[in-house]
């Protein structure tokens, strides 16, 4: 467990922290020659069954970007003020921060009672009750370092805090040190946001690279393992040279998705704010530029909560619920205190009614459970990004999808709504589809995505159109999917003139032949074999290359497979190589090639044609 402990310069935070654990907190030359906390300085208190971590974060404005560093997944502070001075300057800031970071329980310590009177000490806490309310119910202790008054009490209390560190979610640490130990390696400090972690355990880092966990300080105390709520020294199998590593960065359970750079919040201001303005955002050991832009309204006064975007310069790794803390442009004002509620969020329509009511909704959700649900309302998501954005487990996630009566097939999550939605969007296209070319027995399996659901996952609209024709909504004939009402047969004199059709294309060796040569050739009337030749176009017999000249369907299937191997061999068909292989003309090839195009079995890239969907015209 860590306890952050704040407060202005000379309150004696450093001193009350040596009372209650005998360590000095100023760890750095500078700090001791200038008695003044720079960077973090950490105590720790052993205790029968745990240990206690303090973070003494520094009190001068100068430093306090080092300040919110500290802040990060820890659930109680101690708010440090000195009897002779009272709330300072400072203070106030600190007093910002604190409530904006919602801690669990913020303990108020008064310190250097020796140096005050105890009406004075009373007075200071009526003050501080009145000018805070949200510090009115707070535990007060009157403490000084000098005479150990209050010492015990404070400690004894500190020592029952429960523990609320989530110590089920995937292992999530936030680095602020990096730096070298002779005889063993690379080592990095941090504070476990989650999760926890063991000897040998190999992580990843926010940058992609796996590394493998050397050993471990807990709490400052050699450990097998790290718990949540805990500050961590790992030593890690890295050569910085080869491996990079700074402040800033994380480790992580599992490989990390790419950070965002566009999220959703909700913001308490702790000023005025309006619409679209330049903000330093703090996140863990992160400091990053970006915008904010107002969504309910074009302007929001202090402690209304509303609901904004920040658009990041450089991207943050960021989950559901993460704590932020957003100052002015010049980085000079704290300018309110933020929750994570969606770490992508979308580029267009952020404003409607229908968005903000998700929004409102999303905000409200008690339990990831609940979020999944309503998220997948809208969409099929990555079940790689439910868990990061949540922080769960493989298992916690089949729990929730579960519980919500939710699916989830190979990689993505979905639930019935969706499904039933997208096989409507295939049914209704594949019938324009029909309705609009008659004379072609259906579509491939790809082009049917792209006509009726594109830019959603291509393997689940797949796995859609299997069940579809599991269930006989859609039928397949010769690879190409059609509507089960979408057929015509011969009749008996019909049968008999596609026999002495077939046997003309027999004589033609794999050739083209146009409607009026075949007519010729079985003295029949031109528009009357048209009729013929297009119906035996529909039952998937004839495939019409450009208007009235066909192939046998079979030809064409071969000349697929002549292309598919091709293709394997050089990555690219041109018309010229195929010309050669099939001994045509260039015009026939040239009209046969753009007729693969058309299908989507090929794509046209300059004077070549690549292979796009293997699959059609797969028998």
């Amino acid at each position: 467990m860590i306890i952050v402990t704040s407060g202005h310069v000379d309150h004696g935070k450093t001193a009350l922290l040596k009372a209650l654990t005998g360590t000095n907190t100023a760890h750095l030359p500078e700090e001791k020659k200038r008695g003044m906390t720079i960077d973090l300085g950490y105590a720790y208190l052993p205790l029968k069954e745990k240990v206690l971590g303090f973070i003494d974060v520094p009190g001068h404005e100068k430093f306090l970007a080092n300040m919110l560093a500290g802040l990060g997944g820890v659930h109680y502070a101690m708010l440090i003020v000195a009897a002779d001075e009272g709330i300072a300057a400072q203070t106030k800031e600190h007093l910002a921060i604190l409530r904006q970071l919602q801690f669990t329980e913020i303990m108020v310590v008064i310190t250097k009672a020796d140096r005050a009177t105890d009406e004075q000490i009373e007075s200071l806490k009526t003050q501080i009750q009145t000018d805070y309310p949200f510090l009115a119910q707070s535990y007060y202790f009157i403490t000084s370092a000098q005479t150990g008054l209050g010492i015990d009490a404070l400690r004894d209390y500190l020592a029952n805090l429960p523990e609320l560190a989530e110590i089920n979610k995937p292992f999530r640490y936030a680095i602020d040190r990096v730096f070298s130990v002779k005889g063993a390696g690379t080592v990095v400090t941090g504070t476990a946001f989650a999760g926890t972690v063991a000897i040998d355990d190999e992580l990843f880092l926010s940058t992609g690279q796996k590394v493998r966990v050397k050993n471990i300080h807990a709490q400052n105390t050699p450990s097998e393992k790290g718990l949540a709520g805990q500050r961590l020294a790992l030593n890690l199998n890295v050569d910085l040279d080869r491996i990079p590593m700074q402040r800033g960065d994380w480790l992580l359970a599992s490989e990390p998705l790419e950070p965002t750079d566009r999220i959703t919040i909700e913001i308490t201001p702790e000023v005025n704010l309006k619409d679209s303005q330049p903000v330093h955002i703090y996140h863990a050991a992160s400091r990053k530029t970006g915008k904010l832009t107002l969504l309910e309204s074009k302007n929001a006064m202090k402690n209304d909560r509303t609901l904004a975007e920040v658009i990041l310069e450089q991207p943050l790794f960021l989950a559901f619920g993460d704590k932020l803390i957003l100052r002015s442009g010049d980085a000079k004002v704290l300018i309110g205190g933020a929750k994570v509620l969606e770490i992508h969020s979308p580029k267009r329509y952020k404003r409607t009614e229908a968005r903000l009511a998700f929004l409102a909704k999303l905000n409200q959700a008690q339990t990831a459970t609940q979020r999944i649900g309503l998220t997948l309302q809208k969409e099929a998501v990555s079940a790689q990004a439910l868990m990061w954005s949540e922080q769960l487990t493989e298992n916690q996630l089949a729990e929730a999808l579960a519980e919500n009566g939710d699916i989830r097939f190979q990689n993505w999550c979905f639930n019935r709504d969706y499904q039933r939605e997208k096989t409507q969007q295939i049914l209704t296209a594949l019938g324009t589809y029909h309705e609009q070319h008659n004379d072609q027995l259906g579509l491939s399996k790809a082009r049917l995505y792209r006509i009726a659901t594109l830019n959603q996952p291509e393997n689940l609209i797949y796995h859609f159109i299997e069940e579809m024709l599991d269930e006989g909504q859609l039928q397949q004939t010769r690879g190409w999917l059609h509507l089960p009402s979408h057929k015509i047969q011969f009749s008996a004199e019909e049968q008999s003139l596609w026999q002495a059709v077939l046997a003309e294309f027999e004589k033609a060796h794999g050739q083209a032949i146009w409607v009026r040569d075949m007519a010729t050739a079985l003295a029949q009337d031109e528009s009357v074999m048209r009729n013929f030749m297009y119906k035996a176009g529909k039952l998937g017999y004839l495939t019409p290359i450009v208007k009235d000249r066909f192939f046998l369907t079979e030809s064409i299937y071969a000349y697929a497979r002549l292309i598919k191997q091709m293709a394997g061999e050089e990555g690219k068909v041109a018309v010229n190589e195929l010309r050669d292989k099939l001994n045509f003309g260039r015009k026939l090839t040239v009209q046969l090639m753009e007729y693969f195009d058309r299908t989507g079995f090929l794509r046209r890239k300059g004077n070549d044609h690549i292979l796009r969907d293997k699959d059609t015209f797969d028998l």
